[in-house]
């Protein structure tokens, strides 16, 4: 029998008139062409409403969550941004992993199906395979109305002290320069419109800029996701890493659509410390497929990568 965990959903784009079809497989963004050029080539204005909420979300009870206004992403006012609810879903792992003592996050995809309105979700979760070294979980997203918005699937591990020796190729691992003291403030072109996903995470640029081609970017929680709660490294990480595709979106997003209906994370230890960084580029293809890769780091170095596969599409004038 599923165990039902409480979740609140995960921001999707739904572009332009898409087909019907098209609907239960691509996010959503409501937004219409002329309206989505001047959300990124016009910088929104820095001041708003007062920030209500503590964190983004609330503890109905044990079973049910509420995304506050914190979760909001920016392609429609009440749909969230997929990264604070893959958050969720990936502490719902960690939970239930670590009762068979598996307490390391390998490996964590998320498959979005629909977008998630702010409001209340539920997680059916299940074991699908659990050893003595590791486990195969997996977990659907349904919301309140009862409708399915994603499916997910995690690979814990145990973990075990394991002695590396010297000189391996490769080794000690890339690290991320510079370090967050010492990198740019980096604002979102969407920051100041509502209280939002640009109000939950602080962004340094240690390379490049936002949503214009392959940058680097150091990403901090500013609220936790659950009230008194320190967020888990992988947590931290969720939060940031499905965002690559649009950091480094290289297509103007007037004329094109580029939207990703997954996010894949391979972690080969848990991230540290406050402040996580993707370094992330997009590579297209001329058959309207591509794909946005991300190399994920901690202020220690590489801690692993995440990927997004991408339908491109030009819009209807």
């Amino acid at each position: 029998m599923p165990v039902v965990w409480p979740w609140c959903g995960a921001t999707m784009m739904h572009i332009g008139q898409c087909r019907r079809h098209r609907r239960s497989t691509h996010r959503a963004l409501t937004l219409s062409s002329t309206s989505a050029h001047h959300l990124y080539s016009e910088r929104m204005p820095t001041h708003h409403a007062p920030i209500n909420a503590a964190a983004a979300y609330t503890a109905l009870d044990a079973r049910r969550f509420r995304a506050s206004e914190l979760t909001r992403g920016p392609w429609h006012p009440e749909h969230q941004h997929a990264g604070p609810p893959i958050a969720l879903v990936c502490r719902a792992f960690e939970q239930a992993a670590q009762a068979h003592g598996l307490g390391h996050l390998a490996r964590l995809t998320a498959n979005l199906l629909r977008p998630v309105p702010i409001g209340e979700l539920a997680i059916e979760l299940e074991g699908d395979y659990v050893g003595r070294n590791a486990g195969h979980f997996s977990a659907r997203l349904i919301s309140g109305e009862g409708k399915e918005v994603g499916r997910f699937t995690a690979l814990l591990q145990k973990e075990s002290d394991v002695g590396l020796p010297e000189g391996l190729p490769g080794h000690p691992l890339p690290a991320m320069t510079p370090m967050p003291a010492d990198a740019a403030l980096a604002t979102f072109p969407f920051a100041g419109r509502r209280v939002g996903y640009a109000d939950l995470v602080e962004t340094r640029a240690a390379r490049g800029e936002l949503f214009r081609g392959p940058c680097a970017i150091w990403f901090r929680l500013r609220h936790p996701l659950l009230p008194g709660e320190a967020p888990s490294g992988y947590q931290r990480m969720a939060v940031a890493a499905d965002s690559g595709n649009g950091i480094s979106a290289v297509l103007d997003i007037g004329p094109h659509s580029f939207v990703n209906s997954d996010l894949t994370i391979n972690l080969l230890r848990a991230p540290v410390g406050e402040w996580v960084a993707l370094d992330a580029r997009t590579h297209l293809g001329t058959n309207g497929c591509g794909l946005a890769e991300s190399a994920l780091y901690d202020v220690q170095g590489l801690v692993g990568r995440a990927t997004q596969s991408l339908l491109v599409r030009a819009r209807q004038a």
